[in-house]
């Protein structure tokens, strides 16, 4: 059985998306980080960079980076179909765009919440922030350029990327401008939340969001 780590509003909803799409039985263990649980010795044996999640696999090794996660899980339960066959080219095209996501996207979802961790001038956080806004409009556009007109990221499929787009799209500073302006995103939104499989655990991490 896995057993993922997790915490409100982090990356552990792409992780727990894809083991709800996949049926795998888990254990979730909160690591409340309001409470600053994350920086407790038990859980920095898992991942001494106090991040959340963290993935605990079947066999007892431990798995850090929600992306990791996710290509992991599509792995080992490829009947799911959540990623293209190896040896595809859409399969790389899944690669490409889960790490344009990481790279780009999450990094500067960041650098805009937490501005003052990215700078040493103690008023240099506005202009860290303002820059991390220009850079999710430029990332965003090349997504929505991306997508098909239905809202995929992969043309003839619905993947664990939709899902991973769809999280950074519900962490963005102003949701419904973001979807107003990026149709082909919030097609993707809808598509995701209209999945099965995801109903409960799409109603608690984003239920509170206004997406228009």
């Amino acid at each position: 059985m896995y057993r993922l780590y997790w915490s409100p509003s982090t990356g552990a909803f792409a992780p727990e998306a894809v083991l709800n799409e996949i049926g795998a039985r888990y254990e979730r263990v909160l690591v409340d980080t309001r409470e600053d649980q994350h920086r407790e010795s038990d859980f920095l044996a898992l991942n001494p960079r106090g991040q959340v999640p963290v993935l605990e696999l079947p066999d007892g090794s431990v798995m850090t980076e929600s992306a990791a996660m996710v290509l992991t899980l599509c792995d080992r339960h490829p009947e799911a179909e959540l990623l293209p066959v190896q040896d595809h080219s859409a399969r790389a095209q899944a690669y490409r765009w889960l790490f344009f996501a990481v790279a780009n996207i999450y990094e500067a979802d960041l650098r805009h919440a937490y501005n003052d961790r990215y700078t040493v001038d103690p008023m240099g956080g506005e202009a860290v922030q303002r820059q991390a806004e220009k850079d999710l409009d430029t990332h965003w556009g090349t997504v929505e350029q991306a997508l098909s007109e239905d809202g995929r990221i992969l043309p003839d499929s619905f993947s664990a990327v939709d899902i991973y787009l769809a999280m950074l799209a519900l962490w963005h500073h102003d949701i419904p401008r973001l979807l107003g302006t990026h149709p082909r995103l919030s097609r993707l939104v809808e598509r995701v939340r209209g999945r099965p499989a995801l109903g409960a655990l799409w109603k608690e991490s984003f239920g509170h969001k206004k997406l228009s």
